[in-house]
């Protein structure tokens, strides 16, 4: 298995070579400025004590507080969560949003959890980590197997520690406590601007475009809606039990209530089953990673015959798999700013809970697709003038800022 820290070193260091950057520069870039991990013992339904290990790691806060989700999931490893720490990092900068990256897991099967469970977690987690977040520090949000009743709780447990109010420590919120409008949605729908602006530049028509979506939780569930409304035909769709296809399309609605009554996408009607490999591999003019690292490789890359590859997920293809795509002329949407509008969101969130001015949905739709089409447009000009690939020119674009500032501040 590659090992995502390290390719989130060698993105560094392939940008820091472009931008000439100094070797002592380049070795602040490629470690996290702070690494904490807690164990949290945990009483379970059972009577017994169970103890879990959960990280946070803070990867740099040259640009504003640190943000980044928490992710429950039985193979979490402290390398992946510094990579997705160090990817946040870029992510805030390409989207010029003033943040810096951070990123929390635990390692836990919530699916063998009870609520009950998961809830003294949370809380047991947020007391171990409570000193070194808050809203000027470091801002958490959800991510895999976490959600808004997961925000909710740590936000209690928070507010219970600082004793006061203080909606914008955590981000992903429900509503009712503070959330944004629009923010559950927001990746998926970021996602789907991306693959707008991306089909206007290489001349794809959307409205008779064929789409692969690979992982269909939250993120792959709102990118299927958002392009089916584009006009674009699903024809495949994947999850963790594996995979549908139907080459006339798929109906996203029928797709989602059948994953909501069997907890599968297995066996609905119309449609037959292929393997998450097999539907990486299809002929389709649109392929969206939406699940976890590693799945564009060496070994497959050759074989995409994709248009456009959207990355939904963190750091779905290795470095090497990179560089076949750019060599047979792929254009990769790089998941820094395919999936930013998350982060992006949970920024408009953070400024709503600390104005206590709330938007609409249609103005954080709006706000948000000004923001990614702008980055979008910045990212393509860069990758046209240097003559490199996306992401090359995202990391580009994204490094810059934070050395930038890392400069003005005298940390550097």
């Amino acid at each position: 298995m590659e090992n995502p820290f390290s390719n989130a070193q060698k993105q560094i260091e392939k940008t820091a070579e472009k931008l000439n950057l100094d070797k002592n520069v380049v070795e602040t870039l490629k470690e996290p400025m702070r690494i904490l991990q807690v164990r949290i013992p945990i009483k379970m339904d059972d009577g017994s004590i169970k103890t879990f290990t959960g990280f946070r790691v803070q990867y740099n806060n040259a640009r504003g507080p640190t943000k980044g989700g928490i992710r429950y999931h039985p193979n979490e490893s402290l390398d992946t969560v510094k990579a997705l720490a160090a990817w946040m990092t870029w992510k805030c900068a390409i989207a010029d949003i003033p943040f810096g990256g951070a990123k929390g897991g635990i390692i836990c099967n919530p699916k063998e959890m009870s609520q009950a469970e998961l809830e003294r977690l949370s809380r047991g987690y947020i007391r171990q980590i409570a000193e070194f977040i808050g809203p000027d520090k470091d801002i958490p949000a959800p991510d895999v197997y976490t959600n808004p009743q997961t925000m909710a709780w740590m936000l209690d447990e928070y507010e219970k520690i600082v004793r006061k109010n203080s909606p914008a420590v955590i981000t992903g919120k429900p509503l009712e406590v503070g959330g944004s409008k629009g923010r559950t949605k927001a990746t998926g729908f970021g996602v789907a601007i991306n693959i707008r602006e991306a089909a206007k530049k290489i001349g794809l028509e959307l409205n008779s475009a064929k789409v692969a979506i690979q992982g269909f939780g939250n993120v792959g569930m709102y990118v299927a809606k958002s392009l089916e409304q584009m006009g674009a035909k699903i024809i495949a769709l994947s999850d963790s039990k594996g995979g549908i296809y139907n080459p006339d399309g798929i109906s996203v609605e029928k797709a989602i209530k059948h994953k909501q009554e069997i907890g599968s996408l297995k066996g609905l009607e119309g449609t037959k089953e292929i393997s998450n490999e097999e539907l990486l591999e299809l002929e389709c003019d649109i392929l969206i990673p939406a699940a976890l690292e590693n799945q564009i490789t060496k070994d497959n890359a050759d074989k995409i015959k994709a248009k456009i590859i959207a990355e939904a997920a963190n750091g779905p293809t290795t470095p090497e798999a990179d560089e076949i795509l750019y060599k047979n002329g792929k254009f990769l949407i790089p998941d820094i700013l395919c999936n930013a509008g998350g982060v992006i969101v949970s920024y408009f969130e953070w400024v709503q809970n600390r104005t206590g001015d709330y938007w609409s949905e249609e103005e954080v739709d709006k706000r948000l697709d000004e923001k990614l089409t702008s980055a979008f447009s910045q990212m393509v000009k860069m990758a046209e003038k240097e003559k490199v690939d996306n992401r090359t020119a995202a990391y580009m674009i994204a490094m810059k800022r934070v050395v930038d500032a890392m400069k003005l501040k005298g940390i550097i």
